[in-house]
């Protein structure tokens, strides 16, 4: 069923975990974050945003703003913020996720987050990236899954071996350089 939340955000555009909300980005988000218009940001999100998250966005903002302005469809595959909201009733964007966009001609999708540093090695980008794929194999019946990570990006390495992912290649990333790419099927399987 659909609906909204008390912030008017509807309801279907919201991922919910224990801890987070997975908020996807609107336009006017994202066009006051590459403006860094922190505050309009802020507001259209519900939740604070930061100049680290705008920052961390640049290129994505860049990019994706251009592919929705080409094909809106594609929106439900890209970025969503990582709201948590504290014990306070205060709420900030502690990170981004996403898919690179919509499924491959293989049905695979490729995910990708950041997590603000001060909020690191807390769980966050697992809880989040979990929540991501159970979404996809719940909503679209997407079961396999791709990866690509900085040889060096050991915490990125780390969370990749915990899901299961196997090295299948490599590639060289126009802006990163050398990736390792990996793929996985959810949901894992129990042995």
């Amino acid at each position: 069923m659909s609906g909204t939340t008390e912030l008017g955000t509807p309801t279907e555009e919201v991922i919910r975990t224990d801890r987070l909300e997975l908020v996807l980005m609107t336009v006017p988000f994202m066009e006051a974050l590459q403006r860094r218009d922190i505050d309009t940001a802020s507001r259209e999100l519900g939740a604070t945003a930061t100049e680290w998250l705008a920052d961390q966005l640049v290129d994505f903002l860049n990019y994706r703003l251009g592919q929705l302005r080409e094909d809106p469809s594609i929106r439900e595959w890209l970025g969503r913020a990582i709201v948590l909201e504290e014990a306070d009733g205060s709420r900030e964007a502690i990170g981004s996720i996403g898919f690179h966009g919509p499924p491959d001609e293989e049905n695979r999708l490729e995910i990708g987050y950041s997590i603000d540093p001060r909020y690191r090695r807390r769980g966050f980008a697992r809880e989040a990236a979990t929540a991501m794929y159970t979404w996809a194999h719940e909503k679209h019946g997407i079961s396999t899954f791709v990866g690509s990570v900085l040889p060096d990006n050991i915490p990125s390495l780390n969370l990749i071996e915990e899901y299961g992912y196997t090295i299948i290649g490599e590639q060289i990333d126009e802006i990163d350089g050398l990736e390792l790419v990996f793929e996985m099927h959810w949901p894992p399987t129990t042995g």
